[in-house]
């Protein structure tokens, strides 16, 4: 049975504890940036790992004060949407979840979405914007097209809001207001996997409603994802990230490579320095970069899951970047010794 939103009744007994402190974090150096064996950068950071008990096995920092996960809350919003009907299943429903390069095929696979639900780009309410992925954004721009409601990373997300609003004869208009019935049912659904209530809610860049909860959060979150039946709703989205890793994000990304270098991973990147992960059996990592960095969130993330067992030459890709000087390696970005330790 579900309730009027679509949550299980199950789902809705469940009652989240209290939402996180709201306050200035205490990040503590995730990443040391090492040239010519001096330490010339420092990213700052929180990191929570969880056990296959549900536990924390390792944390470091602030991982219980609340902030915004950005786009790796997406998988929770795509179980959102499938509670409530959405029908999709494989590339579609991993696209749902993407924060994708704006690649020919994942564009034409928005379409196919927004046409599943009889209506055309112009229904969208994402921000416009260039293609995400750099080598797709300078082939967008040679072939003389600017920012498109489409290109926008966000837009199979979008799409999938629209089809699930017009599956439920909600109104398609103001699909994006917090008070929305499809944008209330994400805040329930982000409230039970994350078991946790919402600390505030804002826009995130692409204009959707975004939550703030905690690092441990978003890592339960993740981990009632990557361990649900196949026959649920977290099932679903866990078996279409895992078969379509390029349409979550894009060729050649990071995230796409490490899922597909770790048998049944889900993984997803938030902007800001976001990175959650988890494996089938529960472990599961979240990682927050204090200032932002991009570069530092790898790095600490496969530390991490080092210490959920994964091989660490599975993991070696990820584990360092080079820096250089004069066209040579003088030195790496490597996590710092304190995330590096047993398997937990």
């Amino acid at each position: 049975m579900t309730t009027p939103l679509g949550l299980s009744t199950d789902a809705a007994r469940r009652t989240p504890a209290e939402p996180p402190a709201v306050r200035e974090p205490r990040h503590v150096p995730l990443t040391h940036l090492v040239r010519g064996g001096i330490i010339e950068g420092v990213h700052h950071g929180s990191a929570v790992v969880l056990g296959p008990d549900g536990q924390i096995a390792f944390a470091t920092g602030d991982p219980e004060v609340a902030f915004y996960p950005r786009s790796a809350l997406k998988p929770v919003q795509a179980v959102a949407l499938t509670r409530a009907g959405l029908p999709l299943d494989g590339e579609l429903l991993a696209l749902t979840a993407a924060s994708h390069s704006g690649q020919e095929r994942h564009q034409t696979a928005a379409l196919r979405i927004l046409a599943w639900a009889g209506l055309t780009e112009d229904a969208l309410r994402n921000v416009p914007d260039l293609p995400y992925g750099a080598a797709e954004r300078e082939a967008w721009l040679r072939a003389g097209h600017g920012p498109t409601r489409l290109a926008q990373n966000c837009s199979g997300k979008h799409a999938a809001m629209l089809l699930t609003a017009r599956l439920n004869d909600w109104p398609l208009e103001g699909y994006l207001d917090p008070a929305h019935p499809l944008q209330r049912l994400i805040a329930d659904t982000v409230a039970d996997l994350t078991g946790q209530r919402v600390a505030g809610v804002t826009l995130d860049g692409c204009g959707a409603p975004l939550f703030s909860v905690s690092l441990h959060g978003l890592a339960r979150a993740a981990a009632r994802i990557a361990t649900a039946a196949a026959d649920t709703p977290e099932g679903r989205v866990a078996a279409a990230l895992r078969s379509h890793p390029e349409m979550l994000s894009g060729t050649g990304r990071d995230v796409a490579r490490l899922m597909s270098a770790v048998p049944g991973l889900i993984a997803k990147d938030g902007f800001e320095g976001v990175q959650v992960a988890a494996l089938p059996d529960g472990h599961a990592i979240a990682v927050k970069i204090s200032d932002g960095a991009d570069r530092a969130r790898m790095p600490v993330t496969a530390a991490l899951l080092a210490r959920c067992g994964v091989a660490s030459e599975t993991l070696a890709e990820f584990a360092t970047a080079p820096v250089t000087g004069g066209g040579t390696t003088v030195g790496q970005l490597h996590a710092v010794d304190a995330l590096t330790a047993p398997a937990v």
